[in-house]
C-alpha cells in the first residue's frame, strides 16, 4: 500500500534490522522514545475508551426489564458470551466447573487467553476486571503497532487515521471486552512489523504466541511464509527460515493436548460442530444458508440474529473485495492472510462472527486510511454511515444480545 505523493514517515524509513541474535540492540530499538505518530495512535485509543466503557455500562440501564428494581451491574454487562467460557477454562480448566460440567465443548477455545486471564486474575482478584485490563493494555500496544505498520510506506498521519477508523468500526466493542481480539491483534501486528524489518526470530516467536490465542494465527503464519519467500529487499535470509517453523508448533502442542484429553486429533473442529453447529460445507451452501437466515423471518426469533446475519454477509463481501484488491496490488502476503481468513469463514455452515474478525484485518484499516486521507468525502461518509453502528453494537453487547 504505497503513496507516491508524500514522503514516508521518519519512524519507519530505517533499513531492515540486522540479522543474528543482537537481542540487546533490538530491545533498545523497540524501547526507544515513542514518535509523534506513536503518541497520536495511543491518544486515539485512550480518548475512545471512556465512551466505549460508558456505552456498555449504560446498556444495563437502557435495556433493564420493565419494573426491575436494579439494572444490570456494570461489570456484569461485560460478563457476556465467550468471556464466560474463557473464565471457565481459567478457573476450572477444560473440564469446566466440576459441579455443572462445561457449558459448551471448551476445546473450541485455544488456551492462550484463558491462561493469561488466570495469571492477571491472581493480581487483580476479579475475573471481569482481569479481562478488561488485558484488552486495555494489549489494545493500546496494538494501536501503536498498527500505526507503525501503516507508516512503513505511507505519509505521517496514515497510522493515526487507520487507528481511528478501526476504533470507530461496528465491532470495536470486542477490542475493549475480555475477548481474544486485542491480545491477538497485538501479537499479530508485532509479528508482522518484525517481519517487515527482517527480524524473523521475533516474527516466528510472536506468531507462535498468536497461535496459542486464536486459530487465526495459522493464517498469519502462512502470510509470514509468503512474506519471507517474496521479500526482495535483503530481508530474506535462509538461515532465519527455521524461526517460521517455530510459529507452527502451538498447533501441534494443542492438538496433542486435545488428543490426550479426548482421543481425537480434530477435537477442536469437533467442538465447533457440537457447540455451535459449525460444519465445513461448500461456499455456495454457506452463502445460501446465511441468506436464508438473514432474510427468513423465522430466524429473527433468536436474539435478533436475522439482522446480524446481514452484517455477516456484508463483512464477507468486504473481505472478498479486499483480497482481490490486495492481489491486484501484488501484496501477496497480506492477500494470503485475508484470503485464508475469508475462505475459512466462508465454508462454515453459515457465516458467523465475520464482523468481529474484521478487527484483525489490519490491511483493511490501512487501505481505508489511504482512501480517506485522499478523499475527504470518503472519511465523512464513513463517520456518518459506519461509525454510528459502533454505538449500536456496543449497546447490544452490554445488553447480552448477540453482536457478532
Amino acid at each position: 500500500m504505497t503513496s507516491t505523493d508524500a514522503e514516508p514517515s521518519t519512524d519507519t524509513a530505517k533499513p531492515p534490522a540486522a540479522p543474528g541474535g543482537r537481542l540487546g540492540a533490538a530491545l533498545l530499538r523497540w524501547l526507544r522514545m515513542p514518535s509523534r505518530d506513536d503518541r497520536a495512535a495511543l491518544a486515539v485509543w485512550l480518548v475512545t475508551r471512556p465512551a466505549m466503557f460508558l456505552l456498555v455500562g449504560a446498556s444495563g440501564w437502557i435495556f433493564a426489564a420493565e419494573g426491575a428494581s436494579q439494572p444490570t451491574g456494570y461489570l456484569d454487562t461485560w460478563d457476556r458470551w465467550d468471556f464466560r467460557h474463557f473464565r471457565t477454562i481459567a478457573e476450572f480448566g477444560y473440564d469446566g466447573n466440576p459441579k455443572a460440567g462445561p457449558p459448551v465443548p471448551l476445546e473450541a477455545f485455544f488456551p492462550g487467553f484463558p491462561y493469561l486471564l488466570k495469571a492477571v486474575h491472581m493480581v487483580v482478584g476479579n475475573w471481569v476486571v482481569a479481562g478488561l485490563l488485558i484488552s486495555f493494555v494489549c489494545g493500546g500496544v496494538a494501536m501503536v503497532l498498527l500505526s507503525r505498520i501503516a507508516g512503513l510506506e505511507n505519509p505521517s498521519g496514515t497510522g493515526e487515521r487507520a487507528v481511528l477508523l478501526l476504533l470507530l468500526s461496528p465491532s470495536a466493542v470486542f477490542l475493549a471486552a475480555g475477548y481474544t481480539e486485542a491480545l491477538f491483534l497485538m501479537l499479530a501486528l508485532g509479528a508482522w512489523l518484525c517481519a517487515k524489518r527482517g527480524v524473523w526470530h521475533w516474527a516466528g516467536i510472536l506468531a507462535a504466541a498468536s497461535l496459542f490465542v486464536r486459530v487465526s494465527g495459522a493464517f498469519l503464519l502462512a502470510a509470514l511464509v509468503v512474506e519471507f519467500l517474496t521479500a526482495k529487499d535483503g530481508r530474506r535470509r535462509w538461515k532465519d527460515a527455521p524461526w517460521l517453523v517455530v510459529g507452527g508448533l502451538p498447533v501441534l502442542i494443542y492438538m496433542g493436548f486435545l488428543y490426550r484429553r479426548t482421543g481425537d486429533w480434530t477435537a477442536w473442529n469437533s467442538a465447533q460442530a457440537t457447540g455451535w453447529d459449525r460444519h465445513l460445507v461448500g461456499p455456495i451452501d454457506a452463502f445460501t444458508n446465511t441468506w436464508d437466515r438473514a432474510f427468513t423471518t423465522g430466524q429473527g426469533t433468536i436474539l435478533g440474529f436475522t439482522w446480524m446475519y446481514r452484517w455477516e454477509m456484508l463483512a464477507v463481501a468486504v473481505g472478498v473485495v479486499l483480497t482481490v484488491y490486495l492481489l491486484r496490488k501484488r501484496r501477496w502476503a497480506e492477500a494470503t492472510y485475508i484470503g485464508l481468513t475469508v475462505a475459512s469463514l466462508g465454508i462454515s455452515s453459515a457465516y458467523f462472527s465475520v464482523p468481529r474478525a474484521t478487527l484483525l484485518w489490519w490491511p483493511l484499516w490501512i487501505v481505508l486510511a489511504q482512501v480517506t486521507m485522499r478523499h475527504k468525502a470518503a472519511f465523512t461518509a464513513y463517520l456518518a454511515l459506519i461509525a454510528p453502528f459502533a454505538v449500536v453494537f456496543a449497546l447490544l453487547f452490554g445488553a447480552g444480545r448477540w453482536a457478532g
